[in-house]
């Protein structure tokens, strides 16, 4: 049996996915600054850009006025509902010193995203997330200090997890991100031993949170940002 290798982040980071949603209105300022009062250490969201160029969080990139369904990609920051925030607004709000990652939905939102956490004095700890992994590979080369993530499952890996490991590692992906399912301790030693951070999603309940941090996750993503906070307190 493989000796379990540590975790690359400890404390793991406490991602709250799309603010603190289990407790306010989803992807709006007054989740994101709840979920820092509650105790998050990393804020997700997804991130879209505008028609005028600006980097905007929602999850499905729609805006719906009456029966009419227009994209988030056709429409200028000012006609947009008010609850939708910048993502200038997230950091104005919380600040750089969180961890935030970011759902890439628009390809196009890639390079003001990164210049906003560059403005923000957050790049460093700005973690983009995609599931082509050729894309990634591609932001690599447009900057070097952002982490980038591999949001995918494991069936969609097209080799086994070790050499899936090694493309991230070759190609300096950052991560992997899977559903707390799918992860076990033998699979987050696979991918530490290739430095590659350990993330999981979905994790809803308390068990499941426990469960990925004593299998070694480095960064776990919940609705629900008090049983996150619940779970980390039995591993400090």
């Amino acid at each position: 049996m493989p000796t379990r290798l540590p975790p690359l982040r400890r404390p793991a980071i406490l991602f709250a996915h799309r603010g603190a949603r289990a407790h306010a209105p989803e992807n709006t300022i007054e989740a994101f600054e709840l979920a820092v009062r509650l105790g998050a250490t990393g804020l997700e969201s997804d991130v879209w850009i505008t028609a005028d160029g600006v980097a905007v969080l929602d999850h499905d990139g729609v805006v719906r006025s009456g029966l009419r369904r227009r994209s988030i990609a056709s429409l200028d920051r000012h006609e947009l509902p008010p609850h939708i925030p910048e993502l200038a607004d997230l950091y104005a709000a919380c600040g750089p010193t969180l961890d935030v990652s970011l759902d890439v939905k628009d390809a196009a939102a890639f390079d003001e995203t990164v210049r906003i956490a560059r403005v923000a004095g957050a790049i460093e700890r700005l973690w983009l997330c995609h599931p082509d992994l050729a894309v990634l590979e591609r932001w690599r080369g447009a900057s070097a200090a952002v982490r980038l993530v591999h949001s995918t499952r494991l069936p969609n890996m097209d080799r086994s997890p070790e050499r899936h490991a090694a493309r991230l590692r070759d190609g300096e992906v950052d991560a992997v991100n899977l559903h707390h399912s799918e992860w076990t301790g033998g699979l987050t030693t696979l991918f530490h031993r290739f430095g590659r951070f350990a993330l999981g999603w979905d994790a809803q309940h308390v068990r499941i949170i426990a469960a990925l941090l004593d299998r070694g996750i480095d960064g776990v993503f919940s609705d629900d940002v008090e049983r996150l906070v619940e779970s980390a307190a039995l591993f400090d």
